[in-house]
């Protein structure tokens, strides 16, 4: 079944939607209405835009002789990998069991991996071609916008999902809001897969993430039209003051008479609620110990520092801590808070058991982030720090995962998860390598020998370079 088919197959099942009401306010406190009102307006938030993700058709895929890194820093040699049903059956030795009538792939000389996985993305909010019409990931009117969901702004037929399966061997992705503004919204997870709709992309049962900033971009937006914050410690204190309404409405909305319903209020309290995982913008090591401090303060925690290209100056405490640093292999020198960048610094935050992502925060390293991991890997090397090939697959797979709070499902290759796989030509972190196939829940996406498994965005079609692979 060629690959249109399959889509045509997943997107004429029925949409699932629902929409709970909010519970009648009471006038009367009571254990019991109170309840009812907090979990009344729980249900309405959980409804709205729900996932309706569902896998493409898969059939029992057994991958024999191949060198298999499992995402969680193990390393098999003449391995097999067994999926069926869309999930993860069986990974070991050439002696694991096969079923007779599976279909059996050698990978003779070759390399398997979890999918790769993107903490930080903005395909389909500031999606290629990239114009000023597609331009939609910051909602740079207000230093505080927790109120806008990433997801309303994701194009699903932006090019750059099918070239980041084909080229990257990238299955799932979360999309963020930009970084002008100290809270910039709601981000989402995505199954990198084709789909008519956002919510058909949308990652079952992932946690929402908030997007905040701190640094030069906040103060240079709002202090370029003479309003707050213009510099960082203005900055903090606007960030310390959202907190403070946010502890205020979280209180109210667990009363017997909630409060009157407020969007940005509601993402706030849910992170205060440890329902929503913050992924904080920020560069230098000062202000990534601030917010660490701020976020005691107000009782939420920070689950990865993006960018954050002094994290090897604070490696201690990031581990402590058990924040997850998101960086880029070698990105320096753009901007001031960028100028202490080292490429060393993942090598330095794994030698200090803190929590290593390599992230793109880009359309074109989207598509090469095994390559990214490599240089990253070679920096450390280079300075004499013993790290494994395993383990920095671990950055680009299970870490990402972890952050994203999707590890129990994907991730790495352990039997139960989902089949998110990449059969790689040579071993993932050479510059020579490419993804072969990839298969997301178990169904082949793509299929380097096969024009048929090259996914297009309906956008392409009868474009130049339609579906090119470069």
């Amino acid at each position: 079944m060629k690959l249109r088919d399959l889509l045509a197959v997943v997107s004429a099942g029925a949409l699932v939607a629902g929409c709970a009401s909010t519970g009648a306010e009471s006038s009367t406190a009571s254990a019991s209405t109170t309840a009812s009102s907090a979990s009344s307006d729980k249900d309405t938030q959980e409804a709205a835009y729900p996932s309706t993700y569902q896998a493409y058709p898969s059939t029992d895929v057994a991958i024999t002789g191949v060198t298999i890194f499992d995402g969680e820093g193990q390393r098999i040699d003449n391995g097999t990998v067994f999926m069926s049903d869309g999930k993860i059956v069986s990974v070991g030795g050439p002696e694991t069991a096969i079923p007779a009538d599976s279909n059996v792939i050698d990978g003779t000389g070759k390399y398997v991996t979890p999918g790769i996985i993107d903490v930080h993305s903005h395909l389909g909010d500031y999606p290629t071609p990239s114009v000023t019409a597609h331009s939609d990931g910051n909602e740079a009117t207000a230093p505080v916008t927790s109120e806008v969901w990433a997801e309303h702004s994701v194009w699903p037929q932006d090019p750059g999902f099918t070239r980041a399966l084909t080229n990257g061997g990238i299955t799932a992705l979360q999309i963020l809001p930009g970084s002008a503004n100290l809270f910039g919204g709601r981000s989402v997870t995505l199954k990198n897969v084709p789909a008519r709709t956002v919510q058909a992309m949308k990652f079952p049962g992932a946690p929402y993430g908030l997007k905040m900033a701190c640094g030069e971009n906040p103060k240079r937006v709002y202090g370029s039209r003479n309003r707050k914050p213009s510099t960082r410690m203005g900055s903090l204190s606007l960030t310390r003051q959202t907190w403070i309404n946010a502890q205020d409405y979280q209180k109210k909305r667990k009363a017997a008479k909630p409060p009157k319903r407020d969007l940005a209020m509601e993402t706030l309290a849910d992170v205060l609620d440890g329902e929503i995982l913050v992924h904080n913008h920020c560069y230098r090591a000062d202000e990534l110990n601030q917010i660490i401090d701020m976020s005691k303060e107000f009782g939420y925690k920070v689950t990865a520092f993006h960018h954050a290209v002094e994290a090897y100056k604070i490696a201690d405490i990031l581990a402590k801590e058990e924040i997850c640093s998101a960086v880029w292999a070698d990105w320096w020198g753009f901007k001031m808070e960028a100028y202490d960048a080292i490429p060393e610094n993942a090598a330095l935050l794994q030698q200090a058991g803190a929590c290593v992502i390599i992230h793109s925060d880009d359309e074109n390293q989207i598509q090469r982030l095994n390559q990214e991991a490599a240089k990253a890997l070679s920096d450390g090397r280079a300075m004499g720090l013993e790290i494994s090939d395993a383990q920095a697959i671990r950055w680009i797979t299970y870490n990402p995962a972890k952050a994203m709070g999707i590890a129990d499902q994907t991730g790495s290759l352990k039997p139960g998860k989902m089949a998110d796989v990449v059969l790689w030509n040579d071993n993932p972190l050479s510059v020579y390598a490419r993804p072969e196939k990839v298969w997301v829940d178990g169904a082949l996406l793509y299929d380097a020998n096969d024009p048929a498994r090259r996914p297009v965005s309906d956008f392409e079609l009868g474009q130049p370079g339609e579906g090119d692979v470069k």
